[in-house]
């Protein structure tokens, strides 16, 4: 195959600015460890917001591109690559897997450095690092194999290695986006009972019925904490699970939950937007931990939870709920900050 020269991709230059579409220049060989990818589809997450609005403080590494939920097809592999090989679909994740780290590309915008992780996706091509790719199955639905990137896995994972969903507990999931929805979904394979969604669209909330929300509260209209605590009863909360990151969900989260309970925390604060809670009921089995991904490990869980897709356990079909082209990426990014789109978006990279 043909090692690209130029590709077009999406750039932050300036947080809480929109991203600028532009040519950027691909180096001109893979280092040990890379792998060149042609993007097909890319999901924008929570993340990508997140970086843009700069929740996590002064983005220090501006110029630079962004995703880590895409599918592609292998196009070169570089020196030490065993897990891939030119002509694979594969799924692309940020989560680490089995083969080499290698060093960041150094990709080129308007004479500098532009810079890069070990994956990015909003763009036509991608030089990853090969523990960052998955292969998958050459009849895949490559629109449905990208969402195995963060939100299958992440959801599935926070529900099964953060969260522990044990038969019948009950379940609060707060922000039912990508990778709440995928959540709400785990937690009823798992048989949680009642798995209670909150939002504030009700086309999320919708979304997140059909997928096995015993219940859906929206917190732009009503009181969420009453109408948990009263579909609860006596009982109390075994687990509650924030997609928000936004302090006072959590400390609510905390105060609901049973003396057994879990609070487990998807969704990232801005930075100095802490919490505040009473923490003796920590030293009585109260758990209160963050996810990093949902713990997943992509080339063992990837194929678990494609395997019952496959099989029609999970629905995925259903999330994604609109299509953009590249050129369009700021106008999907305006939707998810409004709640115009219910799912997943996708970007495709060529009609």
């Amino acid at each position: 195959m043909n090692f690209p020269k130029m590709m077009r991709a999406a750039i932050l230059t300036e947080q809480e600015q929109p991203l600028v579409i532009d040519s950027v220049e691909l180096p001109p060989a893979l280092d040990v460890g890379q792998v060149l990818v042609k993007v097909e589809c890319s999901g924008i997450c929570g993340s990508q917001l997140g970086e843009i609005a700069g929740v996590k403080g002064e983005d220090k590494y501006l110029p630079h591109l962004l995703g880590h939920e895409a599918s592609g097809v292998v196009n070169a592999v570089g020196a030490g690559v065993r897990f891939v090989e030119p002509g694979d679909r594969v799924v692309m994740h940020w989560r680490k897997s089995r083969g080499i780290e290698c060093l960041p590309p150094r990709y080129i915008w308007r004479g500098r450095p532009l810079n890069a992780g070990l994956i990015a996706t909003l763009n036509e091509y991608a030089i990853v690092s090969e523990n960052r790719l998955t292969p998958v199955a050459s009849e895949c639905d490559m629109e449905v194999a990208s969402l195995f990137g963060c939100a299958v896995t992440t959801g599935f994972g926070v529900a099964e290695n953060n969260a522990n969903i044990q038969l019948g507990e009950s379940v609060v999931v707060f922000g039912a986006g990508g990778v709440g929805l995928n959540i709400v979904q785990a937690a009823a394979l798992r048989s949680a009972y009642p798995i209670i969604a909150v939002d504030l669209y009700d086309g999320r909330l919708e979304l997140a019925k059909s997928l096995g929300a015993t219940h859906t509260i929206n917190s732009s209209i009503d009181d969420a904490r009453a109408l948990i605590s009263g579909i609860l009863a006596e009982q109390g909360l075994d687990v509650f699970i924030d997609n928000t990151g936004q302090s006072a969900i959590i400390e609510m989260g905390y105060e609901l939950t049973n003396a057994q309970g879990r609070v487990v925390l998807v969704g990232v604060p801005r930075k100095g937007h802490n919490i505040k809670i009473h923490s003796l009921p920590l030293h009585f089995n109260k758990q209160l931990s963050g996810s990093h991904g949902g713990e997943a490990i992509p080339h063992q869980d990837i194929p678990r939870y494609m395997r019952l897709f496959d099989a029609g356990l999970i629905q995925l079909k259903p999330l994604i709920t609109e299509h953009f082209r590249l050129d369009e990426i700021n106008t999907a990014i305006a939707r998810m900050r409004t709640g115009k789109l219910s799912g997943r978006c996708l970007i495709r990279m060529c009609d």
